[in-house]
């Protein structure tokens, strides 16, 4: 995996090539910044230094701490903001509303009423039996990852 790719702004940020960033913190794996048009005040992204275009391109380690820097930052936030509530929230891929390919997580800091909105729709509408296929296809390839066998 490479360290930095070319025209990617979170790679700039990493390597602090870009000075007008709001830097909230760094270490030797990720860092810390506000997005250049925030959800809410405090919303703050955290990500690994090193490229990863999304989840799936993520090292384990690294992904762990970046959860780690997530919880902690959660905490600055709501003793510093002060924040009603707080979303985390990752996506991989355009569909799902990925626009800077190199992964990244928000922890949003929420208030009843913000701009943000609801996150999820009221309701679903998949039948019993596509609730049950997809659990049954996601349990037994979980059992094959975590169990090593990869076929």
């Amino acid at each position: 995996m490479p360290t930095s790719v070319p025209d990617c702004p979170f790679c700039e940020i990493a390597a602090r090539a870009d000075p007008d960033v709001r830097e909230i913190f760094r270490d030797d794996q990720v860092v810390a910044f506000f997005p250049l048009e925030p959800a809410t005040l405090g919303h703050t992204l955290v990500i690994p230094r090193c490229h990863a275009a999304d989840i799936w391109e993520l090292e384990p380690a690294v992904a762990g701490h970046i959860a780690e820097v997530a919880v902690r930052l959660a905490h600055a936030i709501k003793r510093a903001i002060e924040p009603e509530g707080l979303n985390v929230i990752q996506s991989n891929g355009e569909v799902a509303t990925q626009t800077v390919m190199h992964f990244h997580t928000h922890v949003v800091p929420r208030w009843r009423n913000d701009a943000l909105g609801r996150i999820w729709p009221p309701e679903s509408h998949y039948t019993e039996q596509q609730k049950d296929d997809a659990w049954e296809r996601l349990r037994d390839e979980c059992r094959r990852l975590m169990t090593g066998d990869e076929r």
